[in-house]
């Protein structure tokens, strides 16, 4: 009977009760009991049992964004590892992650510090940026948060006030202080360790459909140097304009950042920063993880146009060659900024009441060597030997300078894309002159600014512009508004009404014997959505130099003559969208003559002429309106 019952029992507790009461019921010896106690002493439990209803667990049933649009679920950055890969969330987070006890810090110190950490104005003399425009800036961003439609809206009918809001200048201040204003995922980070993961992190964003990515990896953003991952502010920004300029659907553009570390030291010390915390990544690593990136994102969204957007100079370039034969990809620093630049060149001389021809006749300084500053010297060369120059003799009217002074082909070891442009000695002027020498000697007719270190141009160079030449074409072209080479104010002051100015940041009126100055600006925003909406509409996967020129040339037909005689070398941007159907339309036409046009629909509206061809190009840019999400009933119809 005992035995039966031995091996009848089940589960262990009811095993171990059972054996020792069994144990005492035998022939009076406690040897069988002891045996059974010792053998499961080690077992037995030190604590009570108690029921409860409670789980440490917390079971989410979304993925993705959703995770993160679920104020129950989501964590921000407080996600672990494991949970982001679990969930999908890995790329749609910034890549370091904070404890409760970091973010209770950081929400802490907004509670106390009333706007908000970030949200202050440092020194609006010189940014540009004031604490009201930081305060639109907030206002904008938590409307986008909540109603899109609503927002783009908004920026569309007020596109002249609200640019400066969600692009430059103030979105300078914003990537500068991006880890203390992050509130909500809005894009994709990548990082050094992603390696081998981003094919897959791809499938994390939720759209299917991606018509234009800008990326960053964060180490020139507007002139203010290595921000890292704060970067990804420049993406953000350059979409809303591809939005509201360019009507490309916000569901189908993506902003992203490859955070390869950041030689910042005062980022990597900031306990709030959420990068990778490491020094940039240089070489065959960097390389490697931008080819990663690049096979990634044109594997998932092949027929995307890919902006590269602030990069450094001694990256920027060489990632334009490495991919542009292969992807539909342009660099808007390089290119933009050179189309940007030229087409102001060809403004000022309607001015003048010169032809676009003229600008064989202009001596032009170009300041800076970086990658906007060899784009836009190569793209004013290109133009010129269009309309008649030899090379050398284009390169002839050219004065280009770096930070050692004027650069000519006598500076030994000189850059491939530097060689290009740079003059022979004459014996008037000589390599290392300083900017005042050689304006002094060649009287130049234009003075172009891409350095981003500030006030170059100095009282003594524009008084020297100012005497040189009856109209002088003065064009500050640098970001944010600290780094702009000169000011419209002083330009006024010194040349009068007689200069052509334009700038690359906004600047006020200026008032002079009663007669007030407008600035034109010399933004890229002229030119890049209309870049990227014809190159993805012509679907041919690239966008070559011809197209660049022709996005160039073709901004002197939207201005005025009302403009004109105000002095303006740009169309009116109340009229963007306008602006962008056509720089786009000329893209296109280029893309065609070079045979890049794939798009069917679209060879058949280029066939049909002018009209059809801008018909197509609205019917496919996106109108922020509300529109049905249920079928209306019959009911409500009648």
């Amino acid at each position: 009977m005992i035995r039966k019952r031995l091996l009848s029992a089940s589960g262990l507790g009811g095993g171990i009760g059972f054996l020792c009461e069994a144990a005492r019921c035998s022939s009076g010896s406690s040897s069988i009991f002891d045996a059974v106690q010792k053998a499961y002493k080690s077992d037995l439990p030190s604590t009570a049992y108690h029921a409860t209803d409670v789980s440490d667990c917390v079971i989410s049933r979304s993925r993705g964004l959703d995770v993160l649009h679920d104020p129950v679920f989501n964590k921000g950055t407080g996600h672990s590892l494991v949970e982001r890969e679990r969930l999908g969330l890995r790329g749609l987070l910034p890549p370091r992650v904070l404890t409760m006890e970091e973010q209770l810090e950081r929400n802490m110190a907004r509670y106390l510090s009333g706007s908000g950490p970030g949200l202050v104005a440092e020194d609006p003399e010189t940014s540009g940026v004031t604490d009201d425009m930081l305060r639109k800036w907030t206002m904008l961003t938590e409307l986008q948060d909540r109603n899109e439609t609503l927002f783009y809206r908004l920026l569309v009918d007020n596109f002249v006030e609200m640019a400066p809001i969600v692009y430059t200048p103030t979105v300078g201040h914003v990537c500068k202080n991006y880890h203390k204003l992050y509130r909500r995922p809005r894009g994709m980070f990548f990082c050094s360790a992603d390696k081998g993961q981003m094919s897959t992190m791809m499938y994390n964003w939720p759209s299917d459909e991606v018509s234009a990515i800008v990326v960053t990896d964060g180490s020139r953003i507007l002139g203010l140097g290595d921000l890292g991952a704060n970067g990804l502010g420049i993406p953000v920004g350059k979409l809303d304009l591809y939005v509201a300029a360019g009507g490309f659907d916000p569901r189908n553009v993506l902003p992203c950042v490859i955070d390869v570390g950041t030689n910042n030291k005062e980022l990597r010390e900031d306990t709030g920063y959420m990068g990778m915390k490491h020094p940039r990544l240089m070489g065959d690593e960097y390389f490697a993880l931008m080819d990663e990136f690049m096979n990634a994102v044109t594997t998932r969204w092949p027929r995307a146009v890919v902006q590269f957007e602030d990069f450094s100079s001694d990256h920027a370039r060489v990632l334009l060659e490495r991919y542009r034969d292969l992807h539909c990809v342009f660099n808007d620093d390089i290119q933009g900024t050179a189309a940007a630049a030229s087409a102001g060149l060809i403004g000022a001389l309607q001015v003048k009441g010169r032809p676009a021809s003229a600008i064989t006749e202009e001596k032009v300084v170009v300041m800076g060597t970086g990658s906007a500053g060899v784009g836009v010297a190569t793209m004013i060369i290109r133009m010129m030997m269009k309309h008649g120059l030899t090379h050398r003799e284009a390169t002839s009217r050219l004065y280009i300078f770096d930070v050692n002074g004027l650069v000519t082909q006598s500076r030994p070891d000189l850059e491939d894309a530097i060689r290009f442009l740079a003059r022979e000695e004459d014996g008037q002027v000589k390599s290392g002159d300083p900017l005042l020498d050689v304006v002094k000697k060649v009287k130049p007719t234009a003075l172009l600014g891409l350095t981003g270190a500030g006030r170059l141009f100095t009282d003594d160079i524009l008084t020297l512009m100012s005497n040189s030449t009856e109209r002088p074409i003065i064009m500050p072209m640098s970001n944010p508004t600290s780094r702009l080479e000169c000011t419209h104010e002083a330009v006024r002051r010194i040349c009068g009404e007689r200069a052509i100015f334009s700038c690359g940041s906004p600047q006020p009126d200026v008032t002079i014997g009663g007669k007030t100055f407008h600035a034109s600006q010399a933004n890229n925003m002229y030119i890049f959505p209309g870049i990227a909406l014809g190159a993805f509409l012509a679907r041919g996967n690239v966008v070559s130099d011809n197209m660049i020129v022709a996005a160039a040339e073709s901004l002197r037909d939207m201005i005025t003559a009302e403009e004109v005689a105000k002095g303006h070398v740009y169309p009116d941007l109340h009229d963007i969208r306008k602006i962008s159907c056509h720089v786009a339309e000329e893209v296109i036409k280029a893309a065609h003559e070079e045979g890049h046009v794939i798009n069917q629909l679209l060879i058949q509206a280029l066939e049909k002429g002018d009209k059809e061809l801008r018909r197509y190009i609205v019917s496919n840019m996106y109108w922020p309106e509300y529109k049905p999400l249920v079928s209306p009933r019959l009911s409500d119809v009648q």
